[in-house]
């Protein structure tokens, strides 16, 4: 249908004889000449208006300041001198190794309940010292007679450990009377023997082997970093069991004092200034060396000259400058409590040109504290800057970053100190060996430690259900080798049952008890359940033991473990233990064995029951 022809349009609009043309119209410019060049300069041609919008926009409020050109920089500086693991004595500080090894490491367990484990570790250590006698002679098998590796007798109750899992009962049996067990060597090493003794080693060769026994219990030592032993503690073990926690202090001598800056909560795997606070209590943490002199550093006073602050995203401050769109804050959508995305978006949008950076070189393993700032502008203005966090340390509106808060509620004077702290930034972490769960049982009125994975004595780790039906299995096939006694006569119409018998052999009950001394507080135990084992004897019914060092501390020593009752919350408390592996910057590695905690998955049901009719 051909369009119509409007001959007047003004008749037209005024009688609405054609409505569509008032709905739908379009503005179009219509250039006088063929020439865009004109139309292109986008040309103001109102300055007046661009005056306005500026006095508008506060861009004519300025203050008559200049930039900073030239600043000065006065330091206290102060080595960390002493380092205290928990409880135990302090010892001089190290800076040799990272300080997440220093405070992370445990022992490494090669026996528990009266099994040897970790026999991957016992034959690389024995084919270490194989190595190293080869100069010497060919005293393979005496060192093999001397040191074995033994084959379990599947018969017996005691080797449960190892019979009950076919895996781990494959790799004993391919290395028993075949392989050196090496830690039985370092073990009698630390106990002060000899490497020859009991050999048929030549008398001529003996300082030759005595050195070569040093080069090894060098060697294990290095290869894995672990605590000193000491005659009246655990070693040098920050671990705190009661707590599920590390705790540790450092110190460094300065001008005036020496503070202690503690960690009472670390257990997050990075370790940095924010886990430390100072110490108001402790006056001073003296080195393990009192008659050496702390080294100090001279107070440095250095120049620079401020180099603007610039990141991505940031507004441009030329008016007619468009930014490029690789930051887009309005994609961000804080909540009414992202208070850091918040500050992040003020920072970006507000604060464009306001801030200035200068580089400053500190060594590690330093406490710093600046001791005055001095700039100067363009003009030749010098001003005095003072810290922005200074101030009580209570002051509740007092905000600052990278100053260690002080403990206690005292009115106190804010620390201004920094601490660098010799740590790395990444860490190799290994799958878990031990991983345990602890959750509240609200039913049985108690706390279960979990234990979902478990170390076997080949040195691998496995599933803790798994390893308890196959060690329930172990005991049902020894036991039920012998007829079962007849069941006597029903006479009751219904049957009682004390104590329900399907609680897993990996779920290890805490039971509440009260602190000594206090009549309202309590502590969680560790405790134990006996194995029921059909047709099993009365007298010969056992507890269920932690096949884990994270449950079974004390176990070594015969004592009781006690765990705080609020450091195992309604969510629970997830707790593992594996090798940390990293390097450090003059390009040696560190190992050691480290244990992580994090949150659990909420409370459980273990299916204990007590007193029923079934």
């Amino acid at each position: 249908m051909p369009e119509p022809t409007i001959t007047d349009i003004r008749q037209a609009m005024r009688v609405r004889r054609f409505p569509t043309i008032t709905l739908w119209n379009r503005l179009e410019g219509r250039p006088r000449t063929h020439d865009f060049n004109e139309a292109l300069k986008a040309a103001v041609r109102d300055p007046l208006w661009m005056l306005t919008k500026q006095w508008q926009m506060g861009e004519f409020k300025g203050d008559d300041a200049g930039s900073p050109v030239f600043a000065k920089i006065h330091l206290s500086t102060a080595r960390l001198d002493a380092f205290q693991a928990g409880d135990h004595s302090t010892q001089p500080f190290n800076t040799d190794i990272p300080l997440e090894a220093q405070v992370e490491r445990r022992t490494i367990s090669f026996e528990r309940e009266g099994q040897f484990i970790a026999l991957d570790l016992r034959l690389l250590m024995g084919r270490q010292w194989l190595k190293l006698m080869q100069r010497i002679g060919n005293f393979r098998q005496e060192f093999l007679d001397r040191y074995p590796i033994a084959l379990p007798d599947p018969s017996d109750r005691s080797n449960a450990a190892v019979c009950a899992d076919f895996e781990a009962w494959q790799h004993v049996a391919a290395v028993a009377g075949r392989a050196m067990d090496g830690y039985q060597l370092y073990q009698h090493l630390k106990a002060g023997g000899s490497a020859h003794d009991g050999t048929t080693i030549s008398a001529a060769d003996h300082a030759a082997v005595n050195d070569l026994a040093t080069r090894f219990v060098t060697w294990f030592e290095a290869l894995y970093y672990q605590p000193a032993p000491e005659p009246d503690a655990n070693g040098s073990d920050a671990w705190k069991p009661e707590y599920l926690e590390y705790q540790f202090a450092i110190s460094a001598p300065d001008e005036t004092d020496r503070p202690v800056m503690q960690a009472e909560e670390y257990y997050h795997g990075r370790l940095d200034w924010y886990n430390l606070d100072i110490d108001p209590d402790r006056a001073t943490l003296e080195p393990a060396a009192p008659d050496s002199a702390p080294e100090t550093i001279p107070p440095p006073t250095q120049s620079f000259i401020p180099v603007p602050l610039s990141f991505e995203g940031m507004p441009n401050t030329r008016w007619w400058t468009f930014e490029d769109s690789r930051t887009n804050f309005g994609n961000l959508s804080p909540g009414t409590k992202d208070l850091s995305k918040l500050m992040l978006m003020e920072f970006g949008l507000v604060y464009a040109n306001d801030w200035f950076l200068f580089p400053l070189t500190l060594p590690i393993g330093t406490t710093t504290r600046i001791k005055g700032l001095a700039v100067t502008n363009v003009f030749g203005e010098r001003t005095w800057i003072e810290a922005a966090g200074r101030g009580a340390d209570e002051d509740w509106q007092r905000w600052n970053l990278y100053t260690m808060a002080i403990s206690g509620t005292e009115d106190l004077q804010a620390d201004m100190r920094f601490v660098l702290l010799p740590t790395v930034p990444k860490i190799q972490e290994s799958d878990p060996i031990e991983d345990v769960l602890l959750i509240r049982d609200e039913m049985a009125n108690m706390v279960w430690g979990i234990e979902t994975r478990v170390p076997l004595p080949h040195g691998r780790s496995r599933p803790g259900h798994e390893a308890a039906i196959d060690l329930a299995r172990f005991y049902d096939r020894l036991l039920n080798a012998t007829p079962a006694p007849e069941p006597p006569p029903a006479a009751a119409p219904v049957r009682y049952t004390v104590m329900s018998n399907k609680v897993p052999e990996n779920w290890i009950p805490f039971i509440p008890v009260q602190v000594p001394g206090d009549n309202r507080q309590i502590q969680l135990q560790r405790s134990a359940l006996p194995r029921i084992v059909a047709r099993n004897p009365a007298s010969m019914v056992e507890k269920i033991r932690p096949r884990t060092a994270l449950l079974g501390e004390g176990r070594a020593v015969n004592a009781a473990y006690f765990l705080h009752e609020e450091e195992v919350p309604r969510a629970g408390i997830r707790v593992m233990q594996t090798f940390q592996r990293t390097r450090w910057h003059n390009g040696s590695v560190t190992t050691w064995l480290g244990i992580r905690k994090q949150t659990g998955r909420g409370e459980g049901f273990s299916n204990l029951r007590f007193d029923y009719l079934a």
